[in-house]
Parts: C-alpha cells; structure tokens; sequence
C-alpha cells in the first residue's frame, strides 16, 4: 500500500464516510493514476482536466458517474494533497432532474406476487412496506424488529443516520411467516457466506428476475419499491414531513419532489379551465371560393 493510499484511508476514517464511498474513492483514484501511469502527486490541473474530458467524451459517463469521480479527486486534492486549486478547478458537473417512474398499488402487489422465492419476496416486501433503502433493508437484524412499539430500527442509514420507522400490522405477519419457514438468528436476511447478510447484487437479480416474471413495461429496481412507498404514503394524506422522518431524508426538498409525481396532488388538481363558464362551440369553417 503507498503512502499516499493509507492516508487517504486514514483522512476518509477520521471524517467517517461510509464503506461504499471509502471504496469508490479508492477506485476512482486507482483508475486516474492508471490513466496517466504516474502518481496523482505528480499531477496538477490540466491532468485533472483531461481527465474529466475523458470520461465525459470517451467513457460517456452519466453525470451520477461522473460525480463520484470528481468528488473523489477533490478529496485527494483538497483534503489529502492539500492544494488551494482543487475546488476552483474540478468542477462538479450538473445533474439533470429527473423525476422516477412510480409504481401504482395494483402492480406493487402484482411484482410482489411475482416473487417465489421465500426470502427474497420477505426483503422486498419489507423495503415498500417501510420505505426503505435496499443497504437498509440488506442490514436489518432481529433484534431491530421491535412489535411492542411496532418499529423497525434502521441501524447507521445514509448519512451514517439511525431512525425508527413504521412496522405495519400486515409486515408483521409476514415477516413471523417468513422467520418460521427460514429461521434466521443474527441477520433478519442471510446471505450466502456465514455470518454474513445478503448482497445488495442478490436482492438486484431477485428484483430483475421478479419483474421479468411480473411482465410490468415500467422499468423496476429495488428502490422503485421506496419511491411508491412515499408517493402512496402522500397520496393517502401523509404530511410531507412525515414522509421525510421516515424516508431520512435530510431535506424536505428532497422529499417534495414526490408531490411532482402523486397523481392525487397533481392530477386530480381541477384545472381551470374548467372553471371557465361554457364556452360557445367553434363555427363551422365557410366554404371554399368556388374556383378553388
């Protein structure tokens, strides 16, 4: 390991990022340095532009991917090598606002059924019933199902963030029936390797191959399931910052943008025009001169 990699560990431990991101960062700096086949010390901002050049012309990555790539190479720069320039010369691109395809009631319940494994229906079932993240639901224990309070404890969500969420009556039900068919101790969702949860890959193919089955034409991953979860929740009548306690959201506009996509809240909004008094129907057109 060089020095410069076990202190970027060390930089990214002391500010507490999270496992994913720690690794992402390691592997986009890895790639940049393999790019030049020199050392990111010994390289300034015209690399870092070309850089970017190259993975927006020649890679084309999405401006997500991208994302991830500068923030990994302003940490190195700002926080790690410690250079005035690395801000003002590593633009983060802009992402375009995109608003996700919801699911209706009826097709959540129809690619729940469309699930036959055990395991892999009580995951999915759980991540819509209590809105959660696919890592979140991935790392429930036993121990966080508490059916005196009826919550679910969230253990370290995004941001590093413990909350409580709703344990519905119904969610309940299934999760005693799936723990009498498949006894898990430690882990509410085992995964393969001992000790181990399940991958958030394996929940990913049990989600493809569930939504190949269901024949659904909207496209569906395991956080399609969060996103009905917050519409349906809006338009039954939750208060938005309900939603956004439960969600763990840290900002309300994150969580307004559901109200872009509640078919109750956009919709169903009469239009005025409607309430515009009648309006004289359109005059047939005169006919044409003769000598057309």
């Amino acid at each position: 390991m060089t020095p410069l990699r076990q202190r970027m560990l060390e930089d990214m431990g002391i500010r507490n990022l999270a496992e994913n991101t720690q690794s992402a960062y390691l592997l986009q700096i890895t790639a940049y340095a393999k790019y030049f086949k020199r050392p990111p010390e010994e390289l300034g901002p015209e690399e870092v532009r070309a850089y970017q050049v190259y993975l927006t012309q020649s890679r084309n990555l999405s401006p997500s991917s991208l994302s991830v790539a500068t923030g990994a190479l302003r940490f190195l720069y700002k926080v790690n090598l410690k250079r005035e320039w690395a801000f003002e010369q590593i633009p983060m691109p802009k992402r375009p606002f995109t608003l996700p395809v919801i699911l209706s009631p009826e097709e959540v319940m129809h690619f729940l059924n469309s699930i036959d494994n055990v395991k892999h229906r009580a995951i999915l079932i759980t991540a819509y019933a209590a809105g959660l993240r696919i890592s979140e639901a991935t790392h429930l224990k036993l121990t966080d199902i508490d059916s005196q309070r009826m919550m679910l404890r969230v253990d370290q969500g995004k941001g590093r963030k413990d909350r409580y969420v709703m344990l519905s009556p119904r969610l309940l039900e299934e999760l005693r029936a799936y723990w009498k068919a498949v006894r898990p101790t430690l882990w509410l969702f085992p995964g393969d390797l001992p000790g181990q949860p399940i991958t958030r890959d394996a929940v990913g193919q049990a989600c493809r191959k569930a939504h190949r089955a269901s024949g659904i034409q909207k496209p569906i991953t395991p956080h399609s399931l969060r996103h009905a979860f917050a519409t349906h929740l809006l338009e039954s009548g939750a208060d938005v910052r309900k939603i956004q306690l439960l969600l763990g959201h840290r900002s309300l506009a994150t969580t307004s943008r559901y109200l872009k996509v509640a078919t109750s809240t956009v919709c169903a909004t009469t239009s005025p025009f409607d309430l515009l008094p009648q309006i004289e129907p359109a005059l047939p057109a005169p006919p044409p001169p003769a000598h057309f």
